[in-house]
């Protein structure tokens, strides 16, 4: 197989090879519900739907991708009693909101997306391999806590290069009871003023698990001991990924053969976070930019590319993909039948090239130049297949203007919309052009000015003019 991919464990470019032939298996940690998704939270969903289709599309693969949604945590607890709402309560409506937010920027569902708590019992039988196998211990307060013993694993810290004498202490637990303040907690034991159904029964007592154990349980589920690929943002190399790895490891699972980690989005040279107050709400962005400029824009930079936003971030992205969707009407207008056309050998190579998506949207941008040049020309066939390409380009990358979830429905009533939409701009467009070549000038501008004011820009190029509906994205 020809792709290859960074691996963060090794510092290098591997080529992928499939644990089993035909098929792939991709992790990816979800994100925690304590509050609605901002752009800088969804940048990860985006860059592995992009993996996810080139490995179905690319390279014909069979896919199974397991996304989970962490709805205990320390965050999600706090952040519910100061709403005064259930923390179940809580997270399942910001779980909804995630959901939403993916679904509107074109991410496709997840195989599976297994919730943290219907998955208690795995976590245990996890929990209690480790502590059979002298890698883990309860703490001796009798607190219910149970830790993983770093120094009794050799390999922990391989992931990110460190030694444990480098590392900072566990902050995910109280350091009471520790034996190296590094051990990171597998079970927290319940405390006063938790909500009682915040815990589960152990040997050791009432409790909830830790983050790392919970992804380590989920995707042995879904994926078994051994898979392909575990991804991720890259603040979470360290410690998530880190004592992932080494606790499932460690109870004797071979684990991820790749990890994948994506850059941030990042705000003035930060990070994005609520803590900063810059963070841009996918529902809040989405009311003033289409979501496909949104979805364009947090996929257009290689995913090991920072995104810095800036002002006019989301106008350039509008702006380009008004390019390809004007090409594309106008090549299809609304209705032709598009040739079968093979992906360009150039986006294949870049595609292959450690998901080279910056690569690629040049191959499908210099597609849209000579599609248009060879309508100019009159070459229809030449342009058909140019718009084949870029639609095939574009169904990769997942931004796709004449996919019908971009259009406001799953249906073809939004492509039926578009085509009668079409049909009367091109009469006023013609209307225009008579009263331009009668030197009606007053008319022909009258019509543009119509036009402008139902939002229909209009360009006029050397084979007639061209129209497309008008953006408004000054965020």
């Amino acid at each position: 197989m020809s792709l290859r991919l960074y691996d963060t464990a090794t510092r290098e470019l591997r080529d992928f090879v499939p644990v089993t032939e035909g098929k792939a298996g991709v992790y990816i940690c979800g994100l925690t519900t304590q509050g609605a998704p901002h752009i800088g939270h969804v940048r990860f969903a985006v860059a592995f739907d992009v993996l996810r289709r080139w490995l179905t599309i690319g390279h014909g693969l069979d896919v199974t991708l397991v996304r989970n949604v962490t709805d205990i945590d320390d965050k999600i607890l706090n952040k519910s009693a100061e709403a005064g709402v259930p923390w179940w309560a809580w997270s399942y409506q910001n779980e909804r909101a995630t959901s939403e937010a993916l679904e509107s920027l074109g991410v496709l569902p997840a195989t599976y997306e297994p919730r943290a708590t219907g998955h208690i019992t795995e976590m245990l039988d996890l929990m209690q391999t480790l502590v059979d196998k002298g890698h883990a211990y309860a703490a001796p307060d009798g607190s219910g806590d149970v830790y993983f013993d770093v120094r009794s694993w050799s390999a922990y810290g391989e992931l990110t290069h460190q030694k444990i004498e480098d590392m900072e202490a566990a902050a995910d637990a109280d350091p009471r009871g520790k034996r190296d303040p590094r051990d990171f907690a597998l079970w927290k034991g319940h405390k006063a003023g938790e909500p009682e159904t915040a815990s589960w029964p152990t040997a050791y007592g009432q409790g909830r698990p830790g983050w790392h154990l919970e992804c380590s349980a989920m995707v042995r589920k879904y994926l078994g001991d051994t898979f392909d690929i575990h991804g991720g943002g890259v603040d979470l190399r360290f410690p998530h990924h880190e004592n992932e790895q080494a606790q499932s490891r460690a109870a004797g699972l071979g684990f991820a053969n790749y990890w994948l980690h994506n850059a941030w989005v990042t705000v003035g040279g930060e990070k994005m976070s609520k803590s900063l107050g810059n963070s841009l709400l996918v529902s809040e962005i989405t009311k003033i930019t289409r979501p496909l400029a949104l979805r364009y824009y947090l996929g257009a930079a290689h995913y090991r590319s920072t995104i810095e936003y800036h002002e006019g971030s989301l106008r350039e992205a509008e702006a380009a993909v008004d390019r390809i969707e004007g090409f594309l009407r106008r090549a299809t207008n609304g209705s032709a039948t598009l040739p079968t056309v093979e992906l360009p050998a150039a986006f294949v190579e870049a595609m292959d090239d450690d998901l080279n998506v910056s690569g690629a949207l040049a191959v499908v941008h210099e597609t849209v130049r000579a599609g248009n040049t060879a309508l100019d020309d009159g070459d229809h066939a030449a342009a058909l297949e140019a718009a084949a390409a870029v639609v095939a380009m574009t169904d990769v990358l997942g931004v796709n203007p004449l996919d019908p979830r971009w259009n406001g429905g799953s249906g073809s009533g939004a492509a039926d919309a578009m085509t009668a939409l079409d049909a009367l701009v091109s009469d006023r467009l013609a209307a225009r052009e008579s009263a331009r070549a009668a030197r009606d000038f007053a008319t022909a501008d009258a019509i543009r000015d119509q036009l402008t004011a139902a939002g229909i820009s209009v360009e006029d190029t050397p084979s007639g003019a061209r129209w497309s509906l008008a953006r408004h994205t000054d965020v």
